[in-house]
């Protein structure tokens, strides 16, 4: 199993060591793991200017050291992008992208310059927070500066009660144009399994989602499960993968040096004794 969307110590919102994580991810039956620390850019953002990229590089060569042999840990990040920050993101990708192995674009903000959590949500629809969050995220696409783009439909994880009435189907003809975008420049999209334990109790995205962008031919996907903490590494990976072969996905995409390479999901199931 691949696990490639896990914090560290180097994120402004997780006390975890790597060493802690890898070593709950190889009792998990993890194979690789890639540590996406979060990169913020957002004067705002609580983890703005935190992030330290050479010490995250150093540390996290010393942990693959460790563990050679027994669990591929990879060069990761998790680059939070947002309209006001393009140059921003475009100066830290230009430096120090070549140097990772998978890189995550992550919307978290809306284009008011808002993080889209549950007060976000006070006098606005469904539409009016996700159609500019999409709007967002094909612009984060067409930059190609990322592997994959990370949850997809991030606000319903913040939606609250009085949204809970989220339907992907809704968003099925918006979604079309950022699948177009994302195999025109090879661009993927994660299966965040942390939705599975927190609301909205379902992935980011969710089995329709997948559906559609297999039918429109996108092949490109990944599996993490946004860990912050050692006891969620690989938690609810299998199920993703049932979930993915059930809608038309036969692969799950691994990475070095930013190049994506398709194993097959039947090679990732437990072996019969």
């Amino acid at each position: 199993m691949f696990d490639y969307h896990v914090h560290s110590t180097f994120s402004v919102d997780c006390n975890i060591p790597m060493e802690k994580s890898c070593r709950a991810a190889i009792a998990a039956g993890v194979t690789e793991i890639a540590i996406t620390d979060h990169v913020d850019h957002v004067p705002a953002d609580p983890g703005f200017g935190f992030y330290r990229a050479e010490a995250y590089l150093e540390e996290v060569d010393r942990i693959r050291d460790l563990f050679a042999g027994e669990l591929v840990v990879l060069r990761g990040a998790e680059i939070d992008f947002n309209e006001s920050t393009i140059e921003h993101v475009e100066r830290f990708t230009n430096e120090y992208g070549s140097q990772f192995d998978f890189v995550i674009g992550s919307v978290h903000y809306a284009p008011d310059g808002m993080m889209i959590f549950p007060d976000y949500f006070s006098e606005r629809t469904l539409d009016d927070v996700f159609l500019p969050y999409l709007e967002q995220v094909q612009k984060a696409v067409e930059t190609g500066w990322f592997d994959v783009i990370g949850h997809l439909d991030l606000p319903k994880r913040y939606a609250p009660k009085t949204h809970r009435d989220y339907d992907p189907a809704r968003y099925r003809e918006r979604l079309l144009p950022i699948f177009d975008a994302m195999i025109e420049r090879g661009v993927g999209f994660e299966i965040n399994t942390s939705g599975l334990r927190q609301t909205p109790r379902t992935s980011m995205p969710g089995p329709a989602v997948v559906r559609w962008y297999s039918d429109r031919g996108g092949r490109v996907i990944t599996t993490g499960t946004d860990s912050h903490a050692a006891q969620t590494v690989g938690a609810g990976l299998q199920k993703t993968l049932d979930m993915l072969s059930l809608n038309g996905i036969d692969a799950v995409a691994s990475f070095r040096a930013r190049k994506a390479s398709l194993v097959p999901i039947a090679a990732l199931r437990p072996k019969e004794q």
